[in-house]
């Protein structure tokens, strides 16, 4: 019988595309965040995260979808795009 390969519980793939609306988000400072519809902690996005042609920049209230990953400090926003 041959078993599995560890795998390593700190690479986490996110298959699944989340929904949230942009709580807020400074253009000066090029980061803000935004709320998920899931009901979870707001979660930090970076501008270069944001995946739009031109400068990316988010609006307050703006529906997004987006993955979780994993920032210096904790969950964050990935692949954002307006839903």
């Amino acid at each position: 019988m041959k078993l599995a390969p560890k795998q390593d519980s700190s690479i986490q793939e996110n298959i699944y595309m989340e929904t949230g609306i942009v709580k807020w988000f400074s253009s000066e400072k090029g980061y803000g965040f935004i709320t998920p519809d899931s009901g979870a902690t707001d979660l930090f996005v970076h501008h270069s995260e944001i995946q739009m042609d031109g400068y990316a920049s988010l609006d307050e209230g703006q529906k997004v979808t987006f993955e979780v990953g994993s920032g210096q400090k904790g969950p964050c926003a990935t692949n954002v795009t307006s839903a």
